[in-house]
């Protein structure tokens, strides 16, 4: 049974709050909450202002402070009376949100369960900080990940000096109260000292902070600052200040596609660079 045919019944719905602001929520995951019968967020990681506009009546559950078998009697009301359950995680729920726990727990149950998405606090903090991930040949990939050895072990493969070596731009999560040894794991990973860093902490909020630094001034810089939770960490070429002359060939004059002609003249310069100038929509 999916959600989609159960949509008049009781459902859980796991919505993405954003990074903090309470602006920085969808339309649809703020909807919801507004209309939920049972509103679970964690006071922890979510802005009071969130929830604020719940209906009348609605039941406030802070699950900061209860583990996941306490949710089993608000699914269980869902599926017994037809009620909507608004589970409110920080950031985006698919990055290190514990919900593929709660799914299970929702079909174990037999309750319906979709998911809205959110702004992640990588992305917030981009914006914030008005940097592009992706940067023409810089950096075309993105490397979410956290720093190896905390409490939640790690896949074999997966470290901070592995993924390191590619040399793109990375979004470090759950890294903040180790930074000496993510600074090290970075480095010895191949990025150069004079990499730059942004450190976003509690980006979004009213007290957000965003630093910039090189690599090889992470750990003092966040240590300075004492940034122990609550932030995210940017590393990469591609957060330098843009190269005027590395640009995207997508808005290029000599860039052919099915909307637009190249000019033959720009089109011969990206020639000469070995760019492929046409490509389709």
């Amino acid at each position: 049974m999916t959600a989609a045919e159960t949509r008049s019944e009781g459902r859980v719905v796991f919505v993405g709050a954003g990074p903090g602001a309470p602006d920085l929520i969808t339309l649809r995951g703020a909807r919801t909450i507004e209309q939920a019968d049972i509103i679970i967020w964690a006071s922890s990681l979510v802005s009071p202002e969130i929830v604020a506009a719940h209906k009348p009546g609605a039941v406030l559950v802070d699950s900061a402070s209860i583990p996941l078998e306490d949710l089993v009697p608000h699914f269980e009301r869902a599926r017994d009376e037809g009620l909507l359950v608004a589970r409110v995680h920080t950031g985006d729920p698919a990055i290190y949100g514990a919900t593929a726990e709660q799914r299970a727990l929702c079909r174990r149950l037999g309750v319906a369960y979709e998911s809205i998405p959110g702004v992640s606090a990588f992305s917030a903090a981009a914006a914030s900080a008005e940097v592009e991930l992706t940067l023409p040949e810089v950096a075309q990939s993105l490397v979410l990940t956290r720093l190896e050895g905390g409490r939640t072990p790690m896949p074999p493969g997966e470290s901070v000096r592995e993924f390191a070596r590619h040399g793109t731009t990375m979004a470090l999560y759950l890294s903040a109260a180790r930074n000496r040894v993510l600074q090290e794991e970075l480095l010895a990973g191949g990025y150069p000292p004079e990499t730059p860093v942004i450190i976003g902490h509690r980006v979004s909020w009213p007290d957000e902070a965003m630093l910039r630094c090189r690599l090889d001034e992470l750990s003092s810089t966040m240590r300075d600052h004492r940034f122990w939770k609550h932030t995210v960490i940017l590393v990469g070429p591609a957060l330098a200040d843009a190269d005027p002359q590395r640009r995207s060939h997508l808005y290029h004059p000599g860039f052919r596609h099915e909307f637009r002609a190249a000019d033959p003249e720009a089109a011969a310069t990206l020639r000469e660079r070995g760019a492929v100038t046409g490509d389709a929509l």
